[in-house]
């Protein structure tokens, strides 16, 4: 029987399951926006919102329990002084997850999960990365005609 037993393991012993969690979040912080699989995901949203609710505090002792789970001072900085500020206004449900379909080597749901609210973020990062392919075609094509 699986009484009071709430988290999910993720085919991972303990270690390797937090290690997993604090990862997933450093780079959901960094990214606004991760893709992974829908277990994941679900188990994520339990471990980043805490550490948005405690961000929001924004006392010394909020930004030392955070620095526990999150070991990079960046994006620790990131989440108190940018994110945080964000969510002062909601109570909860930072996050949102989009499922996406199976994945195609072993049929895993995939999912993307978002901090709500960074739509602009995400937009400025796409179109910098379209600039970035754009800017390397047209090298291509000017190194293709030095060739010729």
């Amino acid at each position: 029987m699986r009484h009071r037993k709430d988290v999910k393991k993720l085919g991972r012993n303990n270690k390797a399951r937090k290690a997993l969690l604090r990862n997933l979040a450093t780079s959901l912080f960094k990214e606004k926006r991760i893709k992974t699989t829908l277990a994941k995901a679900k188990e994520l949203r339990r471990f980043a919102e805490p550490l948005i609710t405690f961000a929001k505090r924004g006392d010394l002792s909020a930004r030392r329990h955070v620095s526990r789970f999150i070991t990079e001072k960046e994006i620790v900085k990131e989440l108190f002084e940018d994110i945080a500020p964000k969510f002062t206004k909601r109570d909860g449900g930072y996050t949102r997850i989009i499922k996406i379909g199976p994945r195609s080597g072993d049929a895993a749901q995939m999912a993307f999960i978002e901090l709500l609210d960074f739509e602009s973020f995400l937009k400025k990062k796409k179109e910098a990365a379209e600039e970035k392919k754009q800017k390397t075609k047209e090298k291509k094509e000017k190194e293709k005609a030095q060739q010729s």
